[in-house]
């Protein structure tokens, strides 16, 4: 093996000619004469410069190392910076499943030895060469060890690009140098335009694939994709949620019925040490003592009536994962004692047995009692509390979340638009005021129910004011409060269409009562009625 200097190859031919294998061809003997060099450049350069076509060039000059150098195999070979493998960009002589398993890294092989030392290599014979890997594989009969092989940086400065490199049979230290030095040149020529493909064909993108995986993983550091909504108070959340998720400690979720406590559970989980784990629900108030303590613990063989076989519990099954407690304020005393114990010493044994059982889990309790209460009521132990409150995380309520009420009810609307197969795609904009103003008591649950009862409802492609449930109805009249009578409900809604047509049409009166189907005379004895100008709704995009 040997590292050469490019010597010129626009010298002279040597005088006389030689024949090729193929007795019909006649050429020079270095076959780099410039009466044969000069044309190739002459297309590659046009092919870079004027058209901005690499691939053309590469095909040009595969076609002069086949035709005009002898070279039985070619690869022109890409350094994907990214990954620092070099890679078969373009090839003549191999097959598909060849070239794929062209892959170096730099320092490997002769192809990884000319990255790594940015100069050209010779080999006379592949069969002497230890560094010659053959990793493609096609040089695999004995004939081919007696090949030579050479192969030439492509640099733009002392960045190396990629390589060129050939198989062909050796002739001689002159007529290789000379071959090298013609592959010199071109690699100059095709440096600038090698690099922009590289840029803008490799390293674009593995930049945008990095792009997107930087912003999955921000979005998942400050926001689970389970959990839906970006105003401030839920932002808070999410911050304390991706610090506490990292680590194995118990967790106490608070915050009023129907917030999302168990999706934030399951966000722990899924971004956490073993999201691969189990993730094992529980809810303490759906039992009685018997039984949940039975749930939680398992029991052995026999250990009451009707226990015919081993039972593990709810503990073992969440082993390696995680165990949500919800309701964990409904616990009886009993069973209080016995969960003091596993979070103090993960162990515990089964009903009815005395073999010591041991786990490895995170605990997530919840509750939408005040504990503190509780503790000093004397219904939930203090130290149990002080096990459980390690880190209390407060899910605020859906009234205190402002824009997340509209990214909801949008969601939630695709989604049972989904289930129901109804074109419904918007929610109007007096039905968007309703949500917005109503305190929703229930939370993200009754905005579920009260948008999935309103796509039921509707028979349109929107959500209306009139579909959702009476408790979200203003009063016939703003301000006005009192029982809500059928007349009353029935002119709630008829000022609702009356908005939303003047929101529609941004306060033209005259397309407004085409819309509803009413006389001009009649929209305005209605807009007066309700209160309504229609230079309130100029400027009012639906």
């Amino acid at each position: 093996m040997k590292s050469v200097c490019s010597p010129s190859i626009l010298a002279e031919c040597p005088a006389g000619v030689v024949k090729h294998s193929d007795p019909h061809v006649k050429e020079c003997r270095s076959r780099t004469c410039r009466g044969r060099i000069v044309p190739l450049l002459l297309r590659m350069c046009r092919a870079v410069a004027d058209r901005e076509d690499l691939p053309q060039a590469l095909d040009a000059l595969l076609d002069y190392m086949r035709e005009d150098m002898g070279v039985k195999r070619a690869m022109i070979n890409l350094h994907d910076r990214e990954t620092g493998c070099i890679f078969i960009h373009k090839c003549m002589g191999l097959t598909e499943e060849e070239q794929a398993r062209g892959v170096y890294f730099p320092g490997e092989g002769i192809t990884g030895r000319v990255d790594q030392l940015a100069r050209p290599i010779i080999v006379p014979r592949i069969g002497a060469e230890p560094a010659f890997l053959n990793r493609t594989g096609s040089l695999s009969r004995p004939e081919d060890s007696d090949n030579a092989f050479f192969c030439v940086p492509i640099l733009r400065g002392r960045k190396v690009l990629g390589s060129i490199s050939a198989v062909r049979p050796y002739d001689g230290e002159a007529m290789m140098q000379k071959r090298v030095g013609a592959l010199v040149v071109v690699s100059y020529m095709l440096a600038q335009a090698v690099e922009l493909h590289l840029a803008e064909h490799v390293d674009k993108v593995q930049w945008e694939r990095r792009h997107l995986e930087l912003m999955g993983e921000l979005r998942a550091r400050f926001k689970p994709s389970n959990v839906i909504g970006s105003s401030k108070p839920m932002m808070q959340v999410f911050r304390l949620l991706h610090k506490v998720a990292q680590t194995r400690t118990t967790v106490l979720l608070l915050g009023e019925s129907g917030v999302g406590k168990e999706m934030i559970a399951g966000a722990i989980h899924y971004q956490g040490l073993n999201p691969g784990g189990p993730m094992v629900r529980f809810n303490c108030a759906a039992l009685p003592e018997s039984l949940a303590e039975s749930e939680l613990f398992g029991h052995e063989k026999g250990s009451f009536t009707g226990a015919t076989q081993l039972r593990r519990g709810r503990f073992e099954e969440a082993d390696g994962g995680t165990l949500f407690l919800d309701e964990v304020g409904e616990l009886s005393p009993g069973i209080q004692a016995k969960l003091l114990r596993v979070l103090q010493e993960r162990s515990f044994e089964r009903v009815g047995g005395n073999k010591t059982v041991t786990v490895d889990l995170r605990i997530v309790a919840a509750t939408n009692r005040d504990l503190t209460e509780m503790v000093e009521r004397g219904t939930f132990r203090q130290d149990l509390y002080f096990r459980l409150n390690v880190f209390p995380l407060l899910i605020p309520p859906l009234r205190e979340r402002g824009s997340d009420i509209v990214t909801l009810a949008e969601h939630f609307v695709a989604r049972f638009a989904r289930e129901t197969e109804k074109r419904v795609t918007r929610i109007t904009t007096p039905a968007l005021g309703m949500l917005m103003n109503y305190p929703w008591p229930g939370n993200v649950r009754e905005l579920e129910n009260a948008i999935e009862r309103a796509v039921i409802l509707t028979e349109d492609d929107a959500i209306h004011g009139y579909n959702l449930p009476l408790a979200l109805q203003p009063p016939a009249c703003p301000g006005e409060e009192g029982p809500a009578g059928l007349d009353a409900r029935l002119s709630g809604i008829e000022r609702e269409m009356l908005v939303e047509a003047l929101t529609l049409h941004r306060g033209n009166t005259v397309l407004a009562a085409q819309e509803l189907g009413l006389t001009y005379r009649s929209m305005g004895i209605r807009m007066r009625r309700h209160g309504l100008r229609y230079g309130d709704f100029r400027a009012i995009r639906s």
